[in-house]
């Protein structure tokens, strides 16, 4: 008989490694489809950054940032989504009602119901805050070398240090964080809305079956739902860090954003659309199907 999975009794400890397990089985596996819609978002065209060709260019820096940009995401998630689930918990004992003149915080009143979607939204903000730390510098490498300006992500990463002498160290601090801004403004409204659809998507599952746990493949098939609206929501802020990250020289948003409408019209914010929803749908399936399974092998629900 098959022994049971092993028991992680802390919820950081699961969170960290269901992360950093999540975070390299999805880039890995659809690295070949973000290539290719960072090709269509690049300013010099498709076939001109590449087309089909190489289309596992710049892999090794996704390699090196996937597991602790995840596991960064999940560990700040879980913590903050565990902290404001215990302060709830805490207002309901003491009897948080409209008796006393306060709103209620019972789940079942119309003001608990957005209680818990709105903590899943702060704690994935944090989360996301928490994983560009490792996923921007990571990311301008990548698609520098994506859309083959340089040959492999070690020469545009050396390339990146080649400055230093010009710009010195804070200006390599800015090269490699370039696109920050605009990396949070289209991360943060997509786990803002990918992460509460999940979750809603999940407590509905548990409710309907009865069942405490969720399996890993509902949770795939959730997060393939939640990912693809999002993505398709977030597009044009996607477009837009694409930009700035291939951009030869550092430009404001804003001024970029009105090139943009300038020289391709309004249309070009949609460019690579349907490459950015397959593959974030896949990627939530595998994401975060491969996070609720290894969540579960280490004693989560």
């Amino acid at each position: 008989m098959a022994s049971p999975p092993p028991q992680t009794q802390s919820p950081f400890t699961r969170a960290l490694i269901a992360g950093a397990l999540a975070g390299t089985t999805v880039d890995l596996s659809l690295y070949p489809i973000d290539t290719l819609k960072t090709r269509l978002q690049s300013s010099t065209g498709f076939l001109a950054s590449g087309g089909f060709r190489g289309i596992y260019a710049g892999v090794g820096s996704a390699l090196i940032g996937s597991a602790p940009g995840a596991a960064l995401f999940f560990v700040t998630y879980e913590s903050t989504k565990s902290f404001l689930q215990k302060r709830r918990s805490e207002a309901q004992v003491r009897g948080a009602s409209t008796k006393d003149g306060r709103l209620s915080a019972d789940p079942d009143s119309g003001y608990g119901r957005w209680i818990e979607p709105l903590g899943h939204m702060a704690a994935a903000s944090l989360g996301e805050v928490a994983a560009c730390a490792v996923r921007v510098p990571t990311e301008v490498v990548k698609q520098r070398a994506q859309a083959l300006q340089y040959p492999s992500s070690l020469r545009a990463f050396t390339a990146i240090l080649g400055q230093r002498s010009s710009i010195g160290y804070l200006g390599l601090w800015r090269e490699l964080y370039r696109g920050w801004t605009a990396t949070l403004l289209r991360e943060v409204p997509f786990t803002v809305i990918q992460f509460p659809l999940w979750e809603s998507m999940k407590e509905y599952r548990r409710r309907t079956t009865g069942s405490s746990s969720i399996s890993a493949v509902e949770s795939g098939l959730f997060g393939s739902v939640a990912g693809a609206v999002a993505a398709g929501v977030t597009t044009p802020l996607d477009v837009l860090k694409t930009r700035m990250m291939l951009a030869r020289d550092r430009t404001r948003m804003v001024v970029l954003a009105g090139e943009i409408v300038r020289e391709s019209g309004v249309g070009a914010f949609f460019k690579g659309i349907g490459p950015r929803v397959v593959w974030i749908s896949a990627g939530g399936a595998v994401f975060l199907g491969s996070y609720q399974w290894a969540y579960n092998q280490f004693g989560g629900m």
